[in-house]
């Protein structure tokens, strides 16, 4: 079962209080201003990476489509409302038949983004508009940063499996989205059973260091295991002497130990040590599993040691230092009356410093070289160029109020990786830099 695939809520029947308060004062206000039903175009982008990041990956498009499908109304919402007089009655009335019924149209999950890239475009009244702001950027948020962390750790890990397995560093609904946003970005499992469950992510998990101080020996423990688990499952060696351990492992499981796990110390010095120990015992095929607080650049640091798999946690859930993208969710165009057909005109905030914005609803394409490799990402208001007609970016994702671009998890994880191969080489270098190709403006 795959459950991104059944629409299913984040955690509750409704999302409409995802919400910041002043989405419903802009709302009572326009509603009674009779501008709230102007047609408008709202994007979300963001005005640079975080320091460091060479591109962006976009990550939890499938969980905004469900969070706009629950965006509902119910009475205990709205008797909430109404008794902290957040909003009048004919507001309240209003929001009762709340249902999206306009148009999204983004970059598919998975893709990569770059400063000013609109990741997401939604159209309808302002009314409609208006209140998806906060939900749509807290989700986009958080697993954009999550799933960037994870392609950067993928890159690092050079092809060797990486196991999500931050549940524990983070709010437990957190722990969900980032192991699917991690999933997205290149991990290949996840040790969050409610991840597993809702979006299909393999799950792995074998014992900590508490199984084995349970026991009376470090050998009763594995014993245990072993006889539980089979001989291939993986043993836990650090929690006394890492020497012992591997020879006490590979004595009760035999060869056919399917790994060990080390958890603390010098990763690169002990992970030598232990590869050479288990192919004296005879145990070559027995694979070397890491953890221990690990980001990017301790897993670069790990390329040339003999390890087949890495397990992140703190530094994963945590966006490996950026827990954010700084994406915002502005206004860009609006029609100049409440008439359907009225015309669409551009709106951006001027400011001083780096808060102003470009107005216009936007189309993006992402030019390539001879070679099909990315050189710029562009960024238009007005007619698409014929030479860049075949290479837009955004789809579209909600017609009508209706999701049209629901898609299975291993899509966009595929997807991404399509994506990363488009890039220059030096996009999955760890070194400060500035974006891997510029943005330009037609």
């Amino acid at each position: 079962m795959n459950a991104a695939d059944l629409g299913l809520p984040v955690d509750v029947p409704s999302t409409a209080l995802f919400t910041d308060q002043y989405e419903f004062t802009m709302l009572q206000a326009a509603l009674k201003a009779g501008t709230a039903e102007r047609r408008s175009v709202f994007e979300v982008f963001t005005r640079r990476l975080p320091e460091g990041r060479r591109y962006g990956v976009v990550g939890g498009t499938g969980r905004v489509l469900d969070a706009v499908e629950n965006f509902r109304f119910d009475a205990g919402v709205l008797g909430f409302l109404r008794e902290r007089r957040i909003v009048d009655e004919p507001t309240l009335r209003w929001l009762a038949s709340y249902r999206f019924s306009g148009d999204i149209w983004g970059y598919p999950e998975g893709e990569v983004y770059f400063p000013g890239s609109p990741i997401l475009r939604v159209e309808g009244s302002f009314a409609e508009c208006v209140l998806l702001e906060t939900v749509i950027l807290s989700i986009l948020n958080h697993d954009s940063a999550i799933a960037a962390a994870a392609s950067r750790m993928s890159a690092a890990a050079g092809g060797r499996p990486l196991i999500e397995m931050g549940a524990r560093r983070t709010h437990e609904l957190s722990a969900v989205a980032s192991a699917r946003a991690a999933y997205v970005g290149g991990f290949s499992t996840t040790s969050d059973l409610a991840a597993g469950f809702r979006y299909g992510i393999p799950t792995v998990g074998t014992s900590a260091h508490a199984f084995t101080l349970l026991h009376d020996s470090e050998r009763d423990a594995f014993r245990a295991q072993v006889d539980s688990l089979g001989s291939g499952t993986t043993l836990l060696v650090d929690t006394y002497d890492v020497a012992e351990a591997v020879r006490a492992a590979v004595e009760i499981a035999g060869p056919e130990l399917g790994a060990v796990r080390i958890d603390s110390g010098d990763l690169l010095l002990v992970a030598h040590r232990v590869r050479q120990q288990l192919d004296e015992l005879g145990a070559a095929n027995t694979k070397i599993v890491v953890t221990s607080d690990l980001d990017e650049y301790a897993i670069a640091s790990l390329a040339a040691a003999p390890v087949d798999a890495y397990g992140v946690g703190t530094q994963l859930v945590t966006g490996s230092g950026h827990p954010t993208c700084s994406m915002v969710y502005k206004l860009v165009a609006r029609a100049q009356s409440a008439d359907p057909k009225a015309p669409l005109e551009a709106v951006a905030k001027k400011s001083l410093g780096a808060k102003s914005s470009v107005g216009g609803r936007k189309w993006a394409a992402r030019r390539s070289d001879a070679y099909g490799i990315a050189e710029a990402e562009v960024i238009g208001t007005g007619a698409v160029p014929t030479s860049l007609a075949d290479r837009q970016l955004l789809v579209e994702l909600v017609k009508g109020g209706t999701v049209v671009a629901r898609e299975p998890l291993e899509t966009a994880r595929r997807r991404h990786i399509d994506a990363l191969a488009a890039l220059p080489m030096s996009a999955s270098q760890l070194s400060r830099g500035e974006p891997v190709i510029p943005t330009e403006y037609l």
